[in-house]
């Protein structure tokens, strides 16, 4: 042999030991005896909030369309939406209870539509009304509330408050109580 062929084949050798080498994996070393890391979660507080979302949508003719719905535990907000055919107003928000999320739409009375609300609490849905208002000529005289679709807990927050006793007001008399005898004179 030629020593350039033996520079040849010597060179042609230890690439094939580099190719070799870079085609098998090398094994993986092992953190010896590592401790399991364990992460402290905060514990839960009493006071979570939720996440809200109101969505409202009218298929069909709205005009003056009203969405009112609960921003926090006590606060009532409204929005005047365009809504079209279609369209669906949505709207989110973070509250402390969330039984008290509630809302309302409300379209103009000479239009009529499908109105249709849903309440989501964290992802969840909790309330949802589909509602066919049929236009009208003349205002609804019986019913102030046509055109109106509730949804969820109602936004009064001052109907389920009970006023607070005045010491000053004397209570009615019960009509099946036994009647008082007045007290004898004192001399």
């Amino acid at each position: 042999m030629s020593p350039s062929k033996r520079g040849w084949t010597a060179v042609a050798a230890t690439v094939a030991v580099l190719a070799g080498s870079s085609a098998v994996p090398a094994p993986a070393v092992a953190d010896p005896a590592a401790e399991p890391q364990i992460e402290q979660q905060p514990a839960p507080e009493s006071d979570v909030l939720h996440n809200v979302i109101y969505r409202a949508r009218a298929d069909g003719t709205s005009r003056g369309a009203v969405v009112a719905y609960k921003i926090d535990d006590t606060n009532v907000n409204s929005e005047q939406p365009t809504l079209l055919p279609g369209q669906t107003f949505e709207v989110n928000t973070v509250i402390d209870d969330p039984k008290l999320a509630g809302m309302e739409v409300t379209i103009q009375w000479p239009y009529g539509s499908n109105l249709h609300c849903e309440i989501l609490v964290d992802d969840q849905i909790v309330a949802q009304a589909d509602q066919f208002i049929a236009p009208r000529f003349f205002r609804v005289k019986d019913d102030p509330r046509y055109g109106t679709l509730q949804c969820g807990a109602p936004l009064d927050t001052s109907a389920g408050l009970i006023p607070a006793e005045d010491p000053n007001v004397v209570p009615p008399a019960d009509p099946n109580a036994p009647p008082v005898e007045p007290a004898p004179p004192q001399a």
